[in-house]
Parts: C-alpha cells; structure tokens; sequence
C-alpha cells in the first residue's frame, strides 16, 4: 500500500509542478510569444557598449521574469525532479539564446559552448567592465584636469 501511497503522491507533486510552471509569474513559463530567435535589446554588444548594452539586458530580462538565470536567484535544480530539471534547461537555454542574439559575432564565438545563461553573463561582464572601468577612470581623470579660464 505503501508503493501506491508513494506514487499518488509523485504525481500530485508532478501536477503541482506543472501548473505552478503554467502561472505567468513564475520565472519558468514561457509566454508564446517567447521564442530562440527573438532579440530583446536594441543594440548588440560589441565590446565598448558593455554598460548600456548589460543595463538594457537586464531591464529587458527582468520584464520577461527570468533575470534569476543570470543572477543565480534561479539556480540549477537538483536532477531529483525530471519536470523541473528539464523546464530548467529549457528556460535557461532560452536565456542563453536571447543572449546570443543581442551580441556580435565575434564575441559569441568566444561564449558559445557555455553551459548557463549565469556563467555568459559573469564572462562577459569580467570581459567588458574592466574595459569600461579604466575608460571611466580616465574621464575622471581629464575632468579633474579641466580649468576653467
């Protein structure tokens, strides 16, 4: 009894998992008109737009509720669970294409093969900031430097 007890008990979590999916505020579901190929920004990233382009990155992601897969308040969930395993990497991967259109191609070669939208995001925000840092020092730099006559 116990067996049968277990497996209602499976798929009412199963159940559970799925309309909790389907309800538009959960950062899993996806609207239909989410797709691969959509581009959620206006200016691809080429290198020295890294702060606007990463600002209008995460606006845009924060709209679609799934700005966790890139700050990690959506981690990879244990593989105990296949639904919410699989829904996982399929958001995820979603998230990573949405990313991959929104940059150039020569940077994209560089990410391709990443495995989480999380770890893109750290890469190329260690790539590009830093740039972006010594730019903003060096304004700063030249402002200090100003008199005015």
């Amino acid at each position: 009894m116990s067996t049968l007890s277990s497996t209602d008990d499976s798929k009412e979590n199963t159940k559970s998992i799925r309309s909790a999916i389907e309800e538009p505020s959960n950062p899993y579901y996806l609207h239909h008109s989410d797709s691969p190929g959509q581009i959620l920004v206006s200016q691809q990233l080429t290198g020295e737009n890294y702060t606007s382009w990463s600002r209008a990155m995460l606006i845009a992601l924060f709209v679609k509720n799934k700005l966790g897969f890139v700050n990690r308040s959506i981690a990879e969930p244990p593989g105990i669970d296949a639904n919410l395993f699989n829904s996982w990497i399929r958001k995820n991967n979603m998230v990573i294409s949405w990313i991959l259109n929104s940059i150039s191609k020569e940077i994209s070669a560089s990410i391709m093969f990443a495995s989480s939208a999380r770890e893109i995001w750290l890469d190329l925000k260690d790539h590009f900031q830093q740039k972006n840092g010594l730019r903003i020092f060096q304004l700063k730099r030249e402002l200090m430097n100003l008199r005015q006559d």
